[in-house]
């Protein structure tokens, strides 16, 4: 049965932002995340063995609902939906790239920064939306401020997010969950730490919303 946009945006308050360089990792990550709680994974296509790392934790780890990130053109959109792929994210937007994962029925949580990117979406009928750069585009004060004339839209913060601030972003009434890479920095997971990861992820999962 296929995910729908808010299953991946309600299941866990965090979804890890998942840069992976070796592919013996892809496997032994998710599930050190997933035991933690933290089921729903963005693989980002920024490495050569994303794709095959996408395939091998559909195959291995049946609890996780692995989407992939980095999605910028119809090309890795179309790349990442045969790897399996059950949900995309884009750090942006555009018409064709809107068009074709439209078309493709896969649920896509496209970036956004401005009111007007926000409008444009809105107008395609999406709702949820990831907002990206979160801190460096204004963070919390940001999306307070859109909150106000656009209440319909759920946003996922994403860039800068922390342990620190992760409880203030998900105080907010128009976020469901936040993205974040801290729970399996590069240094634990090239040591192979992955009790460490697990209980990392037990406290972001453990995080209110």
């Amino acid at each position: 049965m296929s995910v729908t946009i808010k299953e991946v945006m309600t299941t866990s308050p965090v979804m890890p932002v998942m840069v992976i360089n070796h592919l013996e990792h892809a496997v032994p990550l998710a599930r050190a995340l997933v035991d933690g709680g933290l089921k729903v994974l963005e693989i980002t296509l920024r490495t050569p063995v994303a794709l095959e790392c996408i395939r091998r934790i559909k195959a291995e780890v049946p609890d996780a609902i692995v989407g992939a990130g980095t999605i910028i053109n119809p090309h890795t959109l179309y790349q990442a939906i045969d790897a399996g792929a059950e949900f995309i994210v884009s750090p942006g937007i555009t018409e064709n790239l809107l068009n074709e994962a439209l078309a493709s029925g896969v649920p896509i949580l496209p970036g956004v920064i401005t009111p007007s990117e926000v409008m444009r979406l809105l107008e395609k009928g999406i709702n949820a939306m990831k907002f990206f750069p979160a801190e460096a585009a204004g963070g919390i004060p940001m999306l307070k401020s859109l909150g106000g004339p656009l209440p319909q839209v759920t946003f996922c913060p994403t860039g800068g997010v922390n342990p620190k601030n992760a409880p203030e972003y998900l105080a907010l009434k128009n976020v469901a969950c936040v993205g974040g890479s801290w729970m399996a920095p590069a240094d634990l997971v090239d040591a192979e730490d992955w009790a460490e990861i697990t209980r990392r992820a037990s406290e972001a999962a453990a995080l209110k919303k």
